[in-house]
């Protein structure tokens, strides 16, 4: 029984169904129960075409519950087989259940949970415990969010900026449980830009392998955050920085900059630092006004402003950083860490303790307060 192609065709049948006419929790429940046959009789008698096979039985299953179902709910269900699209016809199913999955409709944290569940192909337990909540409240969640897509038709082209948005918010949540996120966003990542020509799904890709690259160095035996310049550069995979370089340069050459592919490009250049003062810092303040000037989003000023202090100075990091909003995520700790780099201890100490009390999660409070811990001892010497 070769489980990795159940998982791999689960999303198209589903959008298979959808299609046809199934709402997306019938259609889901449909292919859960086909994959449980699949399970029971592959192993003696497996299908010439396990994609048609599983399309055959979802559908029968699918019409079974509607029939069974349709005196109470006064649903007509169209059942001639005859008249319904092949399995094997040219539309891309497991795409368009991209685009479902990301509804606008959809809560973030909902559209990240049905995404994995119904793409992802992953169990209710597994992704609950990769959030690290109970598998009845993401059950809940994954439940709600499949009643609020259930009238939705793919009448019109989804929203690739959606989708990117929902598979970026995967790779950003880690790794946790028997789950790692990052490599299940990347897997999926890679499946939507084999389906779609598209330079922002490649910048994505890039993006994530760039990052995923560097994942053995960024903590040390201990567990704690190692921060990028003191990362030991012989352990990141060279592999992947290779593949998310060629993917990146693709998609540039199509010159049509997005977010994603200027992200990506900031993370090439410190792939390409054998040493962190190698590093072309000039270049990337460069690339974060590119960023800057697509999306104008406060997050990628506050990094320009630490990037803009390693290339022409602290003051002069200081300075943009003085234009921006100091309740912004890690402003605090960007400042702590330019006022330390202009020669100023005392107040960075005071700014590296500020900055851990809002931390928003534990090895970055952790590293912080060690900051502080080590200012604070050098100035009692």
């Amino acid at each position: 029984m070769d489980e990795a192609l159940l998982r791999t065709l689960a999303p198209t049948v589903i959008g298979t169904l959808v299609r046809r006419g199934a709402d997306f929790t019938a259609a889901e429940d449909a292919v859960q129960d086909a994959l449980v046959e699949a399970v029971r009789v592959w192993r003696d008698d497996p299908p010439r075409d396990p994609k048609g096979w599983l399309v055959t039985v979802s559908w029968r299953k699918f019409l079974d519950a509607a029939r069974a179902d349709a005196s109470r709910r006064h649903r007509e269900v169209r059942v001639d087989d005859e008249t319904m699209p092949a399995a094997g016809e040219g539309v891309d199913d497991t795409l368009q259940l991209y685009f479902l999955c990301a509804h606008p409709s959809l809560t973030p944290a909902s559209a990240v949970a049905l995404t994995l569940r119904a793409v992802g192909g992953l169990t209710t337990r597994q992704i609950a415990q990769a959030y690290l909540v109970p598998e009845a409240t993401m059950a809940q969640r994954i439940s709600r969010a499949k009643r609020t897509v259930s009238g939705v038709r793919f009448n019109q082209p989804g929203d690739v900026a959606t989708v990117l948005r929902v598979l970026y918010l995967v790779f950003n949540e880690g790794y946790s449980g028997d789950v790692d996120l990052a490599a299940e966003a990347i897997r999926l990542t890679r499946q939507l830009a084999a389906k779609t020509n598209h330079e922002e799904v490649a910048g994505l890709l890039a993006l994530m392998l760039l990052h995923h690259a560097r994942r053995p160095a960024r903590t040390g035996p201990d567990g704690r955050l190692v921060p990028l310049a003191e990362q030991d550069r012989s352990l990141w995979n060279t592999r992947l920085i290779a593949e998310g370089v060629d993917v990146l340069q693709t998609a540039l050459t199509r010159d049509r900059l997005g977010e994603f592919q200027a992200q990506a490009a900031i993370a090439a250049l410190h792939a390409d630092a054998r040493t962190a003062e190698a590093t072309d810092w000039v270049q990337i303040v460069e690339w974060y006004d590119e960023l800057v000037r697509l999306t104008d989003n406060p997050v990628a000023r506050l990094n320009r402003a630490v990037a803009v202090g390693e290339a022409d100075g602290p003051r002069a990091g200081l300075a943009a950083l003085a234009t921006l909003d100091p309740a912004l995520p890690r402003h605090t700790a960007a400042a702590a860490y330019l006022h330390e780099r202009d020669g100023d201890p005392v107040t960075a100490a005071r700014l590296y303790a500020e900055a851990a009390r809002s931390a928003p999660n534990l090895p970055e409070r952790d590293h912080l307060t060690r900051q502080a811990a080590r200012l604070n001892a050098q100035l009692r010497r």
